[in-house]
């Protein structure tokens, strides 16, 4: 297939492209130019804004395209200029996220709303835009208009869970490797039982190209995330032995005593559990060994170390001073 892919050149992005050319696909990536590692597929490519997409209508129409993977759609907008340049009959697929459900809603708001696993048939939020009150480009973020418009054209949906692994601009795993880098011998922590689905991203990229094939996948939804899901406890355990750090310890303290980036260790009440049923009977997806991939990404996040200095400890040696007993 020929496939159009808007974004492609970060995370989850470079992963789908690496993934469409290692199974035979010729791909166009259409991004701003202000990431193109040199290690990136050899893949032809179109510079521009997304705002100014109209200016290129032409030339992406006339690469004739047999689908098209849109990665980076974060509101209405970004939605609408995308379809309004895009030729009809490609097969559409859009990356959503699992924070379209209202369990999601509820853990923002430390509540509890529904049972889990949550599938594609699940609520969704019915207060939208949850990061309007942060202001700047965030304030317009909502993956449901995302989804409504994507699927209005008959477009296929991804939702993602927490995605980790190499090239991670998020750094998911960074709430333990920086102190696993820096020798700390112990690490606050809360109870640690929050239980939210994650995915390795070479699986996500797999999971995606499989929508893009799979001629039952039009007008669907699939959410794409690990078959098992550890706590934030067993996740936390699960990297320090990814790195060989088990002699790390964990440090029970109080929730209100945690440092920032610990703070998804604290109490919970809802859970962000997903069920993926669909897609692996549908797409017949599946993901990998848990700690394969961790190792993995784990390896490379030693390997690459964060640019920005590291912001120290005072809140750790803070937080372990009120140690639960």
């Amino acid at each position: 297939m020929r496939v159009l892919v808007l974004g492609g050149t970060r995370f989850i992005g470079r992963a789908i492209v690496e993934d469409l050319v290692d199974n035979g696909h010729e791909v166009l990536v259409v991004h701003r130019g202000a990431s193109e590692p040199d290690d990136l597929p050899g893949v032809a490519h179109v510079h521009v804004e997304r705002s100014q997409l109209p200016s290129v209508a032409g030339q992406l129409r006339g690469w004739n395209p047999d689908g098209v993977i849109d990665t980076i759609a974060m509101t209405a907008a970004d939605a609408d200029v995308a379809l309004d340049v895009l030729p009809v009959g490609p097969r559409l697929v859009v990356l959503s996220s699992m924070d379209v459900y209202r369990a999601y809603g509820a853990l923002l708001a430390g509540t509890v709303t529904d049972p889990v696993p949550a599938d594609e048939t699940s609520p969704v939020r019915d207060q939208r835009y949850p990061f309007r009150e942060q202001g700047g480009p965030m304030a317009a973020y909502e993956k449901l208009d995302v989804e409504e418009r994507y699927l209005a054209r008959g477009g296929a949906v991804c939702r993602l869970p927490m995605v980790y692994g190499e090239h991670d601009g998020q750094r998911r795993e960074e709430f333990v490797l920086r102190r696993v880098r820096a020798g700390r011998p112990q690490i606050p922590f809360g109870p640690g039982t929050l239980l939210t689905t994650r995915a390795y991203v070479g699986d996500v990229a797999a999971g995606v190209r499989l929508t893009l094939e799979s001629e039952h996948a039009a007008g669907e939804v699939f959410n794409l995330g690990e078959r098992h899901t550890a706590s934030v406890e067993l996740w936390a355990r699960m990297i320090l032995h990814a790195a060989r750090a088990d002699e790390i310890e964990l440090v029970r303290v109080p929730s209100d005593a945690l440092p920032d980036d610990l703070g998804l260790s604290g109490a919970a009440k809802q859970h962000l559990l997903c069920d993926s049923v669909k897609a692996r009977a549908v797409l017949g997806w599946h993901d990998r060994d848990p700690m394969e991939a961790l190792r993995r990404s784990v390896a490379w996040h030693l390997a690459h170390p964060p640019s920005a200095p590291d912001p120290g400890f005072e809140a750790d040696e803070a937080a372990l001073a009120k140690v639960v007993a």
